[in-house]
């Protein structure tokens, strides 16, 4: 008999959000295993509630919520991005009767929005099984468990481990399919603005507060054709705007970027790409510039965090200051604005002062790129996480909610708010003049 599963991607709960190009990769990645099974499959997106904006970005639908009780005292709204809560409610009347469900998590301090979406899921369906997968679920297991009254939690990459957890439930997958469908040949959306691109999963780099290694087992580079013929697939349904989640897009450039580039200028597609991650600048000669450039890139994002030698030979050693100045000199000699360009300054990591997240700032300035500061959030299993914890800064059993990015480095970073709001204000005014 086949089998009913419904897929759900929670709303953000948080103090600020906008839709960056983003969907529920993860989700979609299940989506497309279940493809090869007789399975009927329904995905409703919390998140896919914005009105379109620039190249397909937007503002998410809001509705101001009440703080958790770990929150009362941090002097922000708090609101919940994505549907109305009545909404994600008429659109599981849709769906119907199911026999699986199937919660992604993304952020682990939006954890509230997952719960309470396992809650209506819960009164709706009483004993359907829910599983619940995803970054929040993989990073903080035990605590998931605890408070989010899922039936299992799921760790890790899809694969056919999926198929055992399901079975367990006494569901039985019948495959019908050798090769997946992609996640857009499903219709799950009615409109498509924009859509994410996975050239390569994992990172070859192991950065000191980055997840990616507790994610994935290994870093794996696509096949290009396949990755061209996606792209294709997808500008053949409209879609013009392109956004790569890739943590590692350029690496082994001449192998993988370049050719892949090489061969959408072939498919002469009107389309327009974009880096919403951080790229390496260490990999961007002027060869692969002028391709970017060529190829229709419109929003570039490089990754420096630092401009402190010590701690960027500590993060990685990825890109230093030189490396940096020379990619963005290559860029504009291609053609590209410096609107187009933005580069990720971080502030809030263990031991950095605000004096040095302002020389970041100022060497930014002088290459006139746009400047994008970036909060640290530790992340469970991370260097820098453990770094904290047995410095005492904070407990490994620590509420998620309160890594979140928009508090964090106000609560432990030490940093004056005044300072901070001030130092953001001269960003906001220096990239508005650009």
């Amino acid at each position: 008999m086949r089998l009913r599963c419904l897929l759900v991607n929670p709303w953000i709960y948080d103090f600020a959000a906008y839709n960056f190009w983003a969907r529920p990769i993860g989700l979609l990645k299940v989506a497309e295993f279940l493809s090869q099974f007789d399975v009927e499959l329904f995905l409703i997106d919390c998140c896919d509630s914005f009105k379109v904006k620039k190249y397909g970005t937007g503002k998410y639908k809001t509705e101001l919520i009440e703080k958790p009780e770990i929150l009362k005292n941090i002097p922000k709204k708090y609101r919940r991005y994505g549907c109305t809560r009545e909404e994600f409610i008429e659109k599981l009347s849709f769906a119907g009767s199911v026999d699986l469900i199937l919660v992604t998590s993304i952020m682990a301090y939006w954890w509230y929005g997952v719960k309470e979406v396992i809650e209506i899921l819960r009164e709706k369906f009483k004993d359907i099984p829910i599983i619940l997968g995803g970054i929040y679920a993989t990073v903080y297991k035990e605590h998931a468990e605890k408070n989010t009254n899922a039936d299992f939690i799921y760790e890790g990459q899809i694969d056919d481990k999926l198929i055992k957890v399901i079975e367990y439930f006494g569901l039985k997958l019948e495959r019908i399919n050798n090769k997946p469908k992609y996640w857009w040949q499903m219709n799950f959306y009615k409109e498509m603005p924009y859509a994410p691109i996975l050239t390569s999963t994992g990172c070859p780099f192991r950065c000191p507060y980055c997840a990616s290694s507790l994610l994935y087992k290994s870093f794996e580079q696509r096949n290009i054709d396949e990755v061209v013929g996606e792209i294709e697939g997808l500008y053949n349904l409209g879609v013009r705007d392109f956004a790569f989640y890739d943590d590692a897009l350029l690496y082994k450039a001449d192998t993988h970027i370049k050719p892949l580039i090489g061969k959408l200028l072939e498919k002469n597609l009107q389309a327009r790409f974009h880096t919403p991650n951080g790229l390496h600048a260490r990999y961007i000669d002027k060869e692969l510039a002028y391709l970017m450039k060529k190829a229709g890139f419109k929003t570039l994002r490089l990754s420096l965090e630092t401009v402190n030698i010590k701690r960027q030979i500590e993060t990685g050693g990825k890109v230093t200051c030189e490396e940096l100045e020379r990619a963005v000199l290559y860029l504009k000699e291609a053609g590209f604005l410096s609107q187009e360009i933005g580069v990720y300054i971080m502030y809030g990591l263990p031991r950095q002062s605000l004096e040095e997240v302002k020389a970041g700032v100022e060497f930014l300035k002088k290459l006139k790129v746009r400047i994008h500061l970036t909060e640290f959030s530790p992340i469970r299993g991370t260097y820098y996480w453990h770094e904290l914890v047995k410095a005492g800064v904070i407990s490994d059993d620590i509420d998620p909610v309160l890594t979140n990015n928009s508090i964090f480095s106000e609560i432990f970073a030490g940093y004056s708010r005044m300072e901070l709001q001030k130092l953001k204000l001269d960003v906001n005014n220096f990239n508005l003049i650009l």
